[in-house]
């Protein structure tokens, strides 16, 4: 095995993801070094609840989760929605360059984040409308769930939330246009329910958190006994 990696690092040298730099072998994450210096993981000090990172200090609840305003009961991002990750998140989404998906799975599996999660019973990606799923041929939520926790495989229901409106892209809105814009967007489509069970939500970028929050209001009405949500990036 060695022998053929070998030969299939001078016939086929791997590249950097986000730079192109030539790397001396093909080992995941294929990134370089100077790229991952350039990852900006999201831990400690955070909000206990919401994931939000603080300044300084100790992990304690953020005033809108002291508040009790949260549907969900633990959010957590793998890290800062910055250069390289944009490069390789877009790359995924827009270009269609799924080969990324092994090092994002990498790199999430490595990540703080994803040791702060629960066993879930049930691991829902957050969905696209029908329409978009068409136009883009994949939901990146559903791969990026496959890649970052393939032990837990047989616990993702893919179409366990669905997306009854196509609602307008959200990148130009602001948070409270965001809400408005996805009001009953969603619904549940999990066999047997969710009552008593544990969920892990899953999906590729947290912005303003409108879109795991209308998700978590489903399942915190349809009785799930615990909503987390893991996103690879987190927009700060």
């Amino acid at each position: 095995m060695s022998l053929l990696a070998g030969v299939q690092d001078v016939l086929f040298p791997a590249r950097c993801l986000a730079c192109e730099t030539l790397l001396g072998r093909y080992r995941l994450p294929l990134l370089c070094s100077d790229c991952v210096s350039r990852l900006v993981p999201l831990v400690s000090p955070l909000c206990l609840c919401c994931g939000m990172p603080f300044a300084a200090g100790e992990d304690h609840l953020c005033g809108n989760c002291l508040a009790g305003k949260s549907p969900f009961d633990l959010v957590r991002s793998a890290f800062s929605y910055q250069e390289p990750l944009v490069t390789l998140i877009h790359q995924v989404k827009f270009g269609r360059r799924l080969t990324g998906l092994a090092t994002l799975g990498v790199l999430a599996r490595n990540s703080s984040a994803c040791s702060s999660l629960s066993r879930p019973d049930l691991i829902l990606p957050v969905p696209l409308h029908g329409r978009r799923l068409r136009q883009r041929g994949f939901n990146q939520s559903l791969l990026l769930a496959r890649s970052c926790f393939p032990g837990w495989k047989d616990r993702i229901v893919a179409a366990g939330l669905c997306r009854i409106r196509n609602t307008i892209p959200q990148t130009n809105l602001s948070g409270k246009e965001r809400r408005k814009n996805l009001k009953g967007a969603f619904c549940l489509n999990v066999p047997g329910g969710v009552d008593g069970r544990s969920i892990l939500l899953v999906d590729d970028v947290l912005t303003t958190g409108s879109t795991v929050v209308e998700c978590s209001r489903i399942l915190q009405k349809a009785c799930a006994a615990r909503v987390e949500v893991f996103t690879l990036a987190r927009a700060l």
